[in-house]
């Protein structure tokens, strides 16, 4: 063989392969870029991919097909602790706020280390549109120090809080219009969000798109209005696929799509509006069609049977997560932040707990992958009402809840008594099986026990919980056993 077969049939090859290895491990040490949809009160089962009947998502649905649909992904009960959990990767009751206050809707502490910043950290450009809900939960009275561009993040659009009455709109820390047109919003905060994507497609960033809708007020605007079998629930959700379909034509466009993680996710499970006093008066017979349907789960927002906290989750991001899969395994929103770092090349707060994990495996499909954790606590407000391991869920008992005025008659249960509910054969928590199973009661009870101790409770300041102003702590305030702070 001459010196030049020999250059073609061997030592070209080498070469080709060499300059391959070299250009795929120069791609996969280029950070991806994450983009992060947050849905207001979408339940369970209000997409396609999750049984929807009525409901069209084919852009969420062809994701789920391109990439993890996630079937026992959890939140927390209501917006603001939701939000707080995303951004912290904590429970919320360990959370700081601002003056130590325990409210509802947390005053995210400027000391709180967000995913945003983890990420600003090691050069990405991050951004927010849409709902906060973590500086005070009103339109006129939130707190401007405490708003994304205070939190990590490089641009801010959106509004201060719910839409429950109207929705004033912010960009960056300035009130820039009131009383805006709600049928609009979802289509507002897209066009922001692709602004964003267009500017910063030469760096690595991080968009968190948390969409106001279908949070009560709902709106649709005119291609969408009266389009759904599910009526105006239903178009406002079909217009929020519509405009993920947007973003990821947007990606395959600008040659971003093989670089990009996708995740989906809503903040809690569906209001049930049947027993509020406001929204029958507002809606009338209609008002629980403005809801909408965590089945074939149990509960719904507010309450900690499974239909509060499980809501649906997609994660897609070409030739990284395995397409068409499924992960029964149980995760959080509290794991963004762990794992969102550690795709970046980042860090994860090392001076706090941190209670979310890495789940790359998870998502990756890795041979095996699980959470180190087993157990996955419940909160309510400031109380502690469930723990799941596996496949049991105790209910605990514990004091009653005002937000029962949000639940069916039926899941409006005593709480006097634990529950034990076998979630693999009994996913509506129907069957009581305390008395069948007293070894798996006490495993959860001593779970719990340490949730209360490390966590907190109602009636116990957790040894973990952070607080960084001088003000008094919930310790202060427990005056006597039973006393609840919320």
């Amino acid at each position: 063989m001459n010196s030049k077969q020999l250059f073609k049939c061997f030592i070209l090859p080498l070469l080709v392969a060499i300059t391959v290895s070299e250009l795929h491990a120069a791609e996969q040490s280029i950070p991806p870029n994450f983009i992060l949809i947050f849905t207001d009160d979408q339940g369970y089962q209000d997409v396609g991919c999750f049984g929807s009947l009525d409901i069209r998502t084919p852009h969420l649905d062809q994701m789920a097909a391109e990439g993890m649909r996630f079937t026992d992904f959890y939140a927390q009960t209501i917006c603001g602790p939701s939000r707080a959990a995303l951004m912290t990767g904590c429970y919320p009751l360990r959370v700081a706020t601002v003056g130590n206050r325990v409210e509802t809707h947390p005053h995210l502490h400027l000391q709180e280390v967000t995913v945003a910043e983890v990420l600003k950290e090691v050069g990405y450009a991050t951004a927010c549109f849409g709902k906060w809900d973590l500086a005070g939960h009103s339109q006129g009275g939130y707190n401007p120090k405490l708003l994304p561009t205070h939190q990590g993040f490089d641009y801010y659009f959106g509004t201060p809080t719910s839409n429950d009455n109207n929705v004033n709109l912010i960009r960056n820390g300035e009130l820039i219009e009131k009383n805006v047109d709600m049928a609009l919003l979802t289509e507002r905060y897209t066009d922001e969000a692709i602004a964003f994507i267009q500017r910063s497609k030469d760096r690595p960033f991080f968009v968190y798109l948390a969409h106001t809708m279908p949070h009560v007020r709902l709106a649709a605007s005119d291609p969408f209005e009266g389009e759904s079998p599910r009526g105006l629930y239903g178009d406002v959700v079909e217009e929020i696929d519509a405009n993920i379909g947007r973003i990821l034509n947007l990606l395959k466009d600008e040659g971003l799509d093989e670089n990009t993680y996708v995740f989906f996710m809503s903040d809690n499970g569906p209001w049930y509006l049947g027993r509020s006093g406001k929204h029958i008066k507002e809606y009338g017979e209609m008002v629980e069609s403005y809801g909408g349907s965590a089945a074939p789960l149990r509960g719904a927002k507010t309450s900690t049977w499974e239909g509060g906290l499980r809501v649906p989750c997609i994660m897609r991001a070409p030739g990284r997560i395995p397409v068409g899969t499924v992960c029964t395994e149980i995760a959080s929103t509290m794991d963004m932040l762990p794992t969102l770092a550690m795709l970046a090349g980042g860090h994860v707060p090392a001076d706090r707990v941190i209670d979310g994990h890495d789940i790359r495996g998870l998502i990756h499909g890795a041979e095996g992958a699980e959470i180190p954790d087993k157990a996955f606590f419940y909160y309510q407000k400031t109380t502690l009402c469930a723990v799941r391991v596996g496949r049991w869920k105790l209910q605990l008992s514990h004091p009653p809840s005002s937000w029962t005025r949000y639940l069916k008659e039926e899941d409006v249960l005593s709480s006097d008594e634990p529950r034990l509910y076998d979630l693999l054969t009994d996913l509506g928590e129907t069957t009581n099986v305390v008395a069948e199973y007293p070894e798996i009661v006490a495993e959860l009870l001593n779970h719990a026990e340490w949730a209360r101790k490390d966590i907190g409770d109602h009636d116990v300041e957790g040894g973990n919980a952070r607080f960084f102003d001088p003000e008094r702590h919930r310790s202060d305030l427990i005056e006597k056993k039973g006393i609840r702070v919320e």
